[in-house]
């Protein structure tokens, strides 16, 4: 059964760092472009940055130089890495795995809150 599990989520002053984790199981970890989401209260899911298989990232402009991704396809794990956190990062983060071929395939984790706050 796929699956992708977040961690490392929590309380953090502003200007601290946060690291996040998502394990993924059940599928061939290594085909999928995975990528960081985030959905703050009462916005939208937004993206934050993704990895392709061949390591190839993109961030969002708002944690450009702040945040990095990362992934280790020996352990199929994805990071995040969240250095200057802001007030305005806090958000439930959601891990996400998405392939192309052979077929459309897009999983979610169930997401980990972070807050950003003195």
């Amino acid at each position: 059964q796929a699956q992708l599990v977040e961690s490392g989520g929590g309380l953090v002053q502003p200007g601290g760092s946060l690291g996040l984790s998502c394990a993924a199981s059940g599928i061939i970890f290594r085909v999928y472009t995975m990528g960081w989401y985030r959905q703050a209260p009462g916005k939208q899911r937004e993206l934050v940055a993704t990895i392709a298989n061949g390591g190839v990232t993109n961030y969002a402009d708002s944690v450009k130089g702040r945040f990095t991704i990362s992934r280790d396809n020996a352990k199929n794990m994805v990071y995040l890495q969240m250095n200057s956190l802001k007030p305005e990062d806090t958000a439930v983060y959601y891990c996400n795995a998405v392939r192309l071929t052979p077929s459309y395939r897009d999983l979610w984790g169930q997401g980990t809150q972070v807050t950003v706050s003195s």
